[in-house]
């Protein structure tokens, strides 16, 4: 069973994946620790299942962790 302690991300919140960190996203769906997102600025595009690790709360976080990898 999943506890509430255990989400990250909440619906509703803008979040931002780590393949593609310009584009906002909104969390629709948490289910098995996988988050179904909406792009925010494109609703009517598909929409994204994407796990926990390849999400992050802004885009500075992913431009961040790059440059501790070189």
């Amino acid at each position: 069973m999943i506890n509430d302690l255990d989400i990250k991300f909440k619906v509703g919140d803008i979040v931002y994946a780590k393949v593609n960190p310009e584009v906002r996203l909104l969390v629709r769906k948490h289910y098995a620790h996988i988050y179904y997102c909406r792009y925010a600025d494109l609703p009517m595009k598909k929409e994204l299942a994407l796990f926990e690790r390849e999400i992050v709360v802004n885009e500075k976080q992913v431009v961040n962790n790059k440059s501790k990898l070189y």
